[in-house]
């Protein structure tokens, strides 16, 4: 076995991955389990003693306890809004106030407050219907239109509390978590932006048409007096955004000891309920199916039939995404990530700025190794908080308010996204792209994000250290 050489483990599932799909055409799902069988071959024994087959298979069936319902119902509610004229009632109305030329930027802003509250993964599932609406209505730009929402949701995602990422740095760092969110707001923002204008350069390199999903074609648009009103086309997004956002808002307010604690603490268990993503967009599914049924007059038969063709194509997302997840776990069971950190020496000293670049680096390792950003963001600052306890430097070694390593950490985990990354999984069979399209889009974009963001962070750092 290889489990001392974890980095030629690795390579090995590296390889085996883009062998058997880039240049066997095999299908992802079986490239990605062989990959994470290989991989849980060549590590270490399991410590519960459970068999390194046996350990693939349950992390597979960790990936989907965490995403299957969520995918199999957005699927659902994709279809239903495409079919209803929901999205495209939204779609005319962005079209209607901002113009065809600052779609994207609507869909971009979308993408990056709702994102706050809600995972990126949600949140694609949600707008992806919106951006496939305005394909139809513009017969361009579709490339453009899922990559402004990518870079919107994406970007918050790693630098916006309350998503688990940005609070767990916020916690290992010693950040007050408004200043998490203040601060990671104006490093995202020129992010998104950058993201929009790299969306734009590859949609202008890349002619990249709406391609059906699971053999289905989307039905003829209504006309604009058929279609459904604009508050009714946004319940199966909005509702469920605040419903998560309010089981969000009270555990906050209840950790942060703000406002009537004995009210909150009374409803927090129900918000809990309502607030879980599965039960929101369960609600979401049933608003979406009635719309569908009022809107199209379909028989209950015909109501089936249609959950079904949107349920074939969320199995094979949830087995793509959820075969991504259990090689991402071997990895980290091959113990890629403790080999990148012993790179480093926990005791050396260093300025504020070697160890953002550290941070921002040692993210970006562990993100390619194994996948996960909110996994790197919290290796890594865990880490960076170790080595920041014993330096030899003052109180505050960094000059300036540890909030910007914390940013830095996680511009970082953007770097490297590709077939072990759950999210490139998403944006890919959401979207219709082949894999090679989504490495050329969907991996430069975060890269070129991340970048921006460790440069925001940089000219922050330096002109208002804040301390």
């Amino acid at each position: 076995m290889l489990e001392n050489y974890p980095f030629v483990i690795l390579g090995i599932g590296i390889a085996i991955v883009i062998g058997m799909i880039i240049f066997l055409k095999i299908n992802a799902f079986l490239a990605l389990i062989t990959a994470a069988m290989a991989v849980s071959l060549l590590g270490p024994e399991s410590a519960e003693g459970i068999n390194r087959i046996k350990r693939v298979a349950i992390a597979f069936g960790d990936s989907v306890s965490g995403i299957g319902i969520v995918i199999a119902l957005a699927a659902i509610i994709g279809k239903c809004m495409m079919d209803s004229g929901a999205a495209d009632r939204i779609v005319r109305t962005f079209l209607n106030a901002l113009g065809e030329k600052n779609a994207s930027f609507a869909l971009m802003g979308s993408g990056f407050v709702l994102a706050v509250p809600v995972f990126f993964d949600t949140v694609f599932y949600l707008l992806i219907p919106l951006a496939r609406s305005l394909y139809r209505s513009t017969q361009r730009n579709y490339l453009l239109y899922i990559m402004a929402i990518a870079a919107g949701g994406a970007i918050t995602h790693t630098l916006v509390p309350p998503t688990p990422g940005p609070l767990a740095m916020a916690d290992y760092l010693g950040v007050d978590l408004g200043k998490m969110i203040f601060v990671g707001v104006l490093v995202a923002l020129p992010a998104a932006f950058v993201g929009i204008l790299y969306a734009k350069f590859a949609n202008h390199l890349m002619d990249i048409p709406m391609r059906d999903v699971a053999e289905h074609k989307d039905p003829d648009p209504l006309e604009e007096h058929k279609l459904p009103s604009l508050i009714v086309s946004l319940l199966p997004i909005v509702l469920p955004v605040l419903m998560i956002t309010s089981n969000t808002l009270v555990n906050s307010l209840v950790d942060a000891q703000i406002g009537p604690q004995k009210i909150l603490t009374s409803i927090g268990p129900y918000t809990s309920i309502i607030g879980d993503a599965n039960f929101a967009l369960l609600v979401a599914t049933a608003i979406s199916l009635i719309i569908l049924l009022r809107q199209r007059g379909m028989t209950l038969l015909q109501l089936s039939a249609t959950v079904e063709q949107a349920l074939m194509s969320g199995g094979v997302i949830i087995l793509i995404t959820a075969g991504g997840g259990a090689f991402g776990k071997m990895l980290t069971v091959a113990k890629i990530g403790p080999a990148i950190q012993e790179m480093f020496s926990k005791d050396s000293d260093g300025t504020g700025m070697t160890f953002l670049f550290l941070g921002f680096g040692i993210a970006a390792l562990l993100k390619v190794a194994q996948g996960s950003s909110t996994v790197a963001m919290i290796t890594t600052s865990a880490m960076l908080s170790a080595m920041l306890t014993t330096t030899n430097l003052d109180l505050n070694p960094l000059g300036f308010d540890p909030v910007y390593l914390a940013t830095a950490i996680g511009a970082g985990s953007l770097i490297g996204s590709w077939m072990n990354d759950s999210g490139f999984w998403i944006f890919c069979k959401m979207s219709g792209l082949t894999e090679a399209e989504a490495l050329k889009s969907w991996t430069p974009l975060l890269f070129v994000m991340g970048c921006t963001s460790m440069a925001t962070t940089i000219l922050l750092s330096i002109i208002w250290p804040m301390t």
